[in-house]
């Protein structure tokens, strides 16, 4: 049988159509589906408030607010103004809003017109992001560097103290060898 013919198969008649491996617990499991559960095509335009607690895939317009808790991807031809705030969150359309998620991704054909909070942000080349980078939970963020400023000289003129001076562990040490000269 080929395979745009119009004729379904038929099973034999001494068979029963096999049924999925379920768990022998007796109790059904939820699957988690695989791809994307909710997906705004590219002729669809959606306004309001979107929550899901699965991932997302936006190729259409979509203006008001998203609150996702799995992740969403914006497509090429996906046009959002809103705030996106997800799992993680990938862009490859134009959004104009603010962007918060644990990974945020922008594709070399991105356009982000707002402020993206993450603790890790990959950009390809060729994204355009207008607003400001926040890396959040990041350990960089939460420890404070100490700087010990040198003392400002006294005269512009008499620069020689400064240059025998080197910096080490963060506090200026005259460098010794210099001044034996």
């Amino acid at each position: 049988m080929g395979f745009f013919s119009s004729r379904r198969a038929q099973p034999p008649k001494d068979e029963t159509p096999s049924e999925p491996n379920l768990p022998q617990t007796g109790a059904l499991t939820a699957r988690q589906p695989v791809g994307f559960e909710t997906v705004i095509g590219s002729n669809s335009t959606l306004y309001g408030e979107l929550r899901c607690q699965s991932d997302v895939r936006i190729d259409g317009t979509f203006e008001g607010t998203l609150e996702i808790e799995g992740n969403v991807l914006v497509g090429e031809s996906g046009k959002i103004n809103a705030d996106i705030h997800a799992k993680n969150v990938s862009v490859a359309g134009a959004v104009r809003g603010d962007i918060s998620g644990k990974k945020v991704q922008l594709l070399r054909t991105a356009r982000v017109w707002g402020n993206i909070t993450a603790s890790a942000i990959t950009t390809e080349e060729g994204a355009f992001i207008d607003g400001k980078l926040t890396m959040s939970q990041h350990t960089a963020s939460t420890t404070q560097l100490e700087v010990n400023a040198l003392p400002a000289p006294q005269d512009s003129s008499d620069d020689s103290e400064l240059e025998n001076l080197e910096v080490v562990e963060g506090e200026a040490v005259e460098d010794s060898s210099a001044s034996q000269l």
